[in-house]
């Protein structure tokens, strides 16, 4: 139950909010009493209590609920067009970039890009990076020479979930 939930929010909130009738407002937030009366119209189960759940047991951290209890929105991910407010960070001299071995050449030829989503994202350790990149075939971890990119212009931004993401990055910064 919790995963069928935990799987239509990650839809809803970063990619397709009108499958279940929501709007998302410019920074990515719904309000949680709409979005769980939408959920129940859609047809699927769901209450605040399974909510806080499936927000503080998911092991990515996916969905960040507002200060105030109210809101809630995907940390990070998207490919609707949202303004997640993230200021730009020095980011650690090196992070790590999860992929499968096929698109490899894609990304020694354009660098990492972020497809249909608004950021690439980056991992603080090696073990995430696999995890992430297993899901999308054989898996291998790209090392990024971050702190290069950044001290040459390459702007970086922490997610409320400790991703770091950024718009692209030519492969020049990346290695085995």
């Amino acid at each position: 139950m919790s995963k069928d939930l935990s799987r239509l929010l990650s839809r809803v909130l970063r990619h397709e909010p009108e499958f279940i009738g929501i709007d998302l407002d410019p920074a990515g937030w719904v309000r949680i009493d709409k979005l769980l009366s939408q959920v129940k119209k859609s047809g699927f189960t769901a209450d605040r209590e399974l909510l806080d759940a499936v927000v503080a047991n998911n092991d990515k951290k996916r969905f960040t609920i507002s200060e105030d209890g109210q809101r809630i929105r995907a940390a990070q991910g998207h490919s609707v067009e949202v303004d997640l407010g993230l200021l730009p960070s020095v980011p650690p001299a090196l992070l790590f970039h999860g992929t499968a071995t096929a698109n490899l050449d894609s990304i020694f030829e354009k660098g990492l890009i972020p497809g249909s989503r608004r950021h690439v994202h980056l991992s603080k350790d090696e073990t995430t990076a696999l995890k992430v990149g297993q899901r999308h075939g054989k898996a291998l971890v790209l090392k990024v020479n971050a702190g290069r990119a950044h001290a040459d212009g390459i702007a970086f931004f922490v997610a409320d979930n400790g991703v770091w993401l950024t718009e692209a990055l030519p492969a020049t910064y990346l290695s085995f």
